[in-house]
């Protein structure tokens, strides 16, 4: 929806509020008119409810407004005495709409400084899971979520099992562009697998400020721009056209930032013709030709001392492909006594699948590229078109065409572009198994969900569920996801709090015990 399509909606909303509810406003000791300005109209009602003026924000909070509005009819029903389970479902499954019923046929009375408190333990219980419920939503969309690491694409880094916090304060969160959606919950619901929201209406989204920038290296977590995959069985071929924020989240490093000139040369990435700085943590991983005597390497030694996590396997009675392996690793690999070289694999020739999908480029070589930034104006060729389709059509929600040898931009024949927002590039620390902007190309800046500062959880996937003590990475819980150095867990501390707070707890409690009695 357009940002005037929006307001026609909103005042569309204003406007079946005041229909339905004007007679009750003046029940209540209010005038007409007051149902009918919005904002106030919602302040009105609070006082009318008993009800906390603040919550007036949460009806404009998109996904915690859809938990507040039931809410917000039931207690205008109970305002005005209809307080049986009857009145509360019709409140309900007809989406306020009863209250038309009550306010031209009821004559009702306004039940002035009623009391709020739940009558029945149920209903207080009820009413304590949907206040969890608000504030775990507003902190998931606003704050902090939790994320997995589901592949090994920054494998040593994040690990497969690695349960993160991402911070979206970092970068300045967005406000949610689907309005009608589960909470807590992504592009579909968990177990039945049906989609969890609805298209329409969309909001215009914007991002609050941040307290820093996407920088070189940044971990960063993002909606995938290009998901289009179809996620419910259907086997048509046809497009999920997904709204940004459902799209499917990524994690990967930014290696390019919105001006940069980035170029990967035999695997590895320059930035403005300097070789980029990965810093201390990154374990970058190629594929490696491990070439033998004949004699076959220790599996254990592979898998344990080296850390292969990728798997390796045997081409040859003497040779090894390695599919990730650390230049540490290649290095203790080449003193083996058996090993007669390692051999970094480099991808050459033209790989169509490497964006923009119209160059001579691999993996391992690609660029110079150019990564747009906010305000560039860049030249528009049908050569180059390629590298700024998506840009335009998808993006930045304009209409392209190209005929009789020309290109059209919503109708006008165009030979260039500025671009209206910024862009990154991002890879993964696992070069030979990640699919990142090497294949799909550049991540606007709209797309971006947060930044990973935190793993307090990880599970090794390949130990057996039944040894859960040996399946939990204890040394990396509780441990910073960016920095210098080897991570240190701070785990430790976390547990010596909780127990000093168990104990602070429990002697608060006998001594309230101890006066009472």
């Amino acid at each position: 929806m357009t940002i005037t399509q929006w307001l026609i909606f909103f005042f569309v909303i204003q406007l079946i509020h005041f229909l339905g509810t004007w007679k009750l406003y003046v029940k209540a000791g209010r005038k007409a008119w007051e149902a009918a300005i919005p904002v106030y109209n919602a302040v009105v009602l609070m006082k009318i409810i008993n009800r906390p003026v603040w919550w007036v924000i949460l009806l404009f909070v998109p996904i915690v407004n859809l938990i507040m509005f039931p809410v917000v009819w039931v207690e205008t029903l109970r305002s005005f005495g209809k307080n049986s389970t009857t009145d509360t479902i019709l409140g309900v499954l007809t989406l306020g709409l009863y209250i038309y019923y009550i306010n031209y046929t009821q004559d009702v009375t306004h039940i002035k400084d009623r009391s709020t408190k739940a009558k029945t333990e149920s209903g207080e219980t009820v009413s304590s899971i949907l206040f969890a419920v608000v504030v775990a939503t507003i902190i998931h969309t606003y704050v902090i979520q939790p994320f997995t690491i589901p592949t090994s694409s920054l494998e040593k880094t994040l690990l497969v099992g690695d349960f993160l916090f991402v911070s979206k304060v970092n970068y300045g969160a967005r406000t949610p562009q689907t309005a009608i959606a589960l909470p807590m919950v992504h592009d579909t619901i968990p177990f039945i697998k049906t989609k969890s929201y609805t298209k329409f209406p969309q909001l215009p989204s914007f991002r609050f400020p941040g307290f820093e920038k996407p920088d070189h290296n940044d971990i960063m977590v993002f909606n995938w721009p290009i998901d289009t995959v179809y996620q419910f069985f259907d086997k048509s071929g046809r497009r999920a056209d997904k709204p940004v924020d459902k799209k499917s989240n990524y994690v990967k490093r930014t290696v390019g930032l919105p001006g940069d000139n980035l170029e990967v040369k035999e695997g590895i990435v320059y930035v403005n013709n300097k070789v980029l700085d990965l810093g201390d943590r990154a374990r970058v991983q190629y594929a490696y030709k491990v070439v033998t005597d004949g004699t076959p390497l220790d599996p254990n030694y592979l898998y344990k001392d080296l850390n292969v996590t990728d798997g390796a396997y045997a081409v040859a009675n003497d040779t090894i492909i390695i599919h990730a392996l650390t230049f540490e690793g290649a290095e203790k690999l080449k003193q083996l006594s058996n090993v007669k070289d390692v051999i970094r694999i480099i991808e050459r020739g033209a790989d169509k699948r490497i964006f923009p999908h119209n160059q001579n480029w691999t993996g391992d070589n690609l660029g110079p590229i150019h990564i747009p930034a906010k305000g560039e104006k860049v030249a528009l060729t049908l050569d180059n078109l390629p590298m700024y389709q998506m840009i335009i059509k998808d993006y930045e929600h304009n209409k392209l065409e190209v005929k009789d040898g020309q290109i059209y931009i919503n109708g006008a024949v165009a030979n260039s572009y500025t671009i209206q927002q910024d862009y990154y590039f991002m890879m993964g620390d696992n070069r030979h198994n990640s699919e990142d902007s090497r294949y799909w190309g550049f991540v606007p800046e709209d797309h971006i969900v947060g930044k990973p500062v935190f793993i307090w959880m990880s599970i090794d996937p390949t130990v057996p569920t039944s040894k859960l003590i040996d399946k939990i990475r204890w040394d990396r819980l509780f441990t910073t996801v960016h920095g210098t150095g080897k991570p240190h867990s701070f785990f430790l501390y976390f547990v010596i709090i909780m127990i000093g707070w168990g104990i602070y707890a429990f002697i608060k409690k006998r001594k309230k015990k101890k006066y009472n009695y």
